[in-house]
């Protein structure tokens, strides 16, 4: 085994979660492909990565509504690394990402904690 290839994170809906993460995240988008029942297979990364995509797929009862931005317990869930905290940080609170904090410089790095559009939580973070 080589890597992690998808995380799966369930949303409300489809269009506005591709919204999101593409537009205020800058997320690009590897794959939208409908599959025919009214569900679609859609695929985003960061970037210019060729790393870890998430799988952004849509509830589909009420279990899974209810997991919606709660997958994780409330704990920050995902990692987001950048090579310019700076300018992500303020592009992304340009977009109207909302961080939970200012910026923290620690020994590890820059980080600060922030929502997506659910109020899953994230890290951006510059590794030191």
């Amino acid at each position: 085994m080589s890597h992690i290839a998808l995380v799966t994170l369930v949303v409300r809906d489809y269009d506005e979660a591709l919204a999101f993460y593409t537009g205020a995240l800058g997320f690009e988008l590897v794959e939208d492909t409908d599959r025919g029942d009214g569900s679609r297979w859609i695929v985003v990364r960061p970037r210019g990565t060729e790393g870890t995509g998430l799988l952004l797929a849509r509830a589909k009862d009420e279990a899974q509504t209810a997991s919606v931005g709660a997958q994780t317990g409330g704990r920050v869930g995902f990692f987001l690394h950048t090579g310019d905290f700076a300018g992500d940080h303020a592009r992304m609170r340009a977009a109207g990402v909302r961080f939970l904090e200012e910026p923290r410089h620690e020994v590890y790095g820059s980080v600060a904690v922030f929502e997506d559009l659910y109020g899953n939580r994230w890290d951006l973070l510059q590794p030191a």
